[in-house]
């Protein structure tokens, strides 16, 4: 085992209602004289169906429909998280194990301990994060159908994960599991210069991304400080006119969740270009990811009105002011958003309000970060128990949050996006042992 550690970041300390709901949810466990079944316990949606509860009453109630014998009995806690629709994650995550002293994997290795103490401690093991853990989580540990592999920035050698890499990931799947479980990106730095964009050709030609994906706030080494933007005339508008020389037409670009990531200009992840980039390139679908969120321990984020100039409420005055209204061309994306705003489900309900009204239900994506906080069906089962209260509703203008608006965003609106005609089932299980172990022959 090989870990590394960053005096740069700090966990997010827990709040008063935090160690309730911690308080509230021991009470729910059943106990042994050993304490033996705890952990499993926690981990089974028996755990998530006390942790939603505890959550929803500790905040007041009205987020989380769960019933309490969801909280004893096995075949209750199924059919409460019981889904009708396949799942499609358009963001999950993985590192190369020889990769884990680059600079950028010392990065994210500080973010995921700031975001998720109790899962990342001192030491990381480099094979909780690798590509066999990852077809594990993602495809052993949930009812995901299709996910979409993508990586941080960095630059060739630097990287926690080549270009060559994703597409590699793609294809060892398909060849076990069938075609089409696995999307890729191409990760691209206009900042870097004219050879990104002339590299470009090969990588659409070679590795067939499904889009592209970008990182405004990421500083090159020999250029600190010097994030950019999708509508400066330097950098963003001849990258996006290369996208849509070359195609797909598809931007994806990381904006909030800035934290204190070195090597990054965290002004420059404000998804207050987006609107404007949209405007000028509407031939261009543009997916935010994490929708502009970014985590203030202290104040959860609020409606719109409370402060446009701040988190996903930057993403909405953006839009609002180029004209870029609902079932447009921009996407909101959710990963690590929902992971960092279930356990301050009144934030959520603000978020989700607020992203339903500017960009529509139907332009909301499915997205978990997997493989960073283990298998994501927690996150998927608390969605889907998920609701804005209706006093919100009528307070701040929110719509509901239906359960056909939840299938939308778990999968419907990607498949339309991604033009995924069939969703791969029915694949024998012994697909995924094969696949971990060509996957670790490829990716040490």
């Amino acid at each position: 085992m090989s870990g590394l550690s960053s005096d740069e970041y700090q966990p997010v300390p827990p709040r008063p209602i935090d160690l309730e709901v911690a308080s509230r949810v021991a009470a729910l466990v059943p106990r042994s004289s050993t304490g033996a079944g705890e952990p499993a316990y926690l981990a089974s949606r028996l755990g998530t169906a006390a942790t939603l509860r505890s959550l929803d009453g500790a905040h007041g109630g009205g987020f989380f429909a769960v019933p309490a014998e969801a909280t004893e009995d096995t075949a209750a806690a199924d059919l409460a998280f019981a889904g009708t629709t396949p799942v499609i994650d358009v963001q999950t995550h993985l590192v190369r194990p020889s990769r884990f002293h680059t600079s950028s994997a010392a990065a994210l290795f500080g973010f995921l301990r700031m975001v998720d103490p109790a899962r990342w401690s001192e030491a990381i093991d480099p094979d909780l994060l690798s590509a066999p853990a990852w077809v594990s989580c993602v495809f052993g540990g949930s009812e995901t159908a299709v996910a979409l592999l993508t990586s941080p920035p960095g630059r060739t050698g630097d990287r926690v994960l080549e270009n060559d890499d994703i597409a590699a990931v793609r294809e060892i799947v398909d060849r076990y599991a069938g075609s089409g479980r696995v999307l890729t990106h191409t990760i691209v730095h206009p900042n870097l210069g004219p050879a990104e964009l002339d590299a470009m050709v090969r990588w659409r030609d070679q590795l067939r991304p499904s889009g592209w994906k970008v990182y405004t706030l990421w500083d090159p080494p020999d250029r600190p400080g010097q994030g950019w933007f999708l509508d400066d005339e330097r950098t963003g508008v001849p990258f996006l006119e290369r996208v849509r020389e070359l195609g797909p037409r598809l931007v994806c670009a990381h904006k909030g969740i800035a934290g204190p990531i070195p090597s990054a200009t965290p002004a420059a992840s404000s998804p207050r270009d987006v609107g404007p980039a949209a405007a000028l390139f509407p031939d261009i679908d543009f997916v935010v990811y994490h929708s502009g969120y970014d985590i203030d321990p202290a104040n959860e984020e609020g409606s719109h009105s409370d402060d446009p100039a701040r988190g996903v409420s930057r993403l909405v005055t953006s839009l609002r002011t180029s004209g870029i209204g609902p079932g447009a061309n921009v996407w909101a994306e959710l990963g690590s958003t929902w992971f960092l705003m279930l356990r301050r489900p009144r934030e959520a309900a603000h978020v989700l309000g607020k992203l339903l009204v500017a960009v529509g239900p139907d332009r909301i994506l499915w997205g978990t970060d997997s493989s960073w906080y283990g298998p994501p069906q927690m996150l998927i089962d608390a969605f889907r128990a998920f609701s804005i209260p209706e006093r919100m509703q009528e307070e701040f203008g929110y719509p509901a949050l239906t359960p056909e608006t939840k299938d939308q965003i778990l999968g419907g609106n990607a498949a339309r996006l991604y033009r995924i005609t069939q969703i791969p089932t029915g694949a024998d299980p012994r697909w995924l042992a094969d696949a971990r172990i060509e996957l670790a022959r490829r990716l040490p």
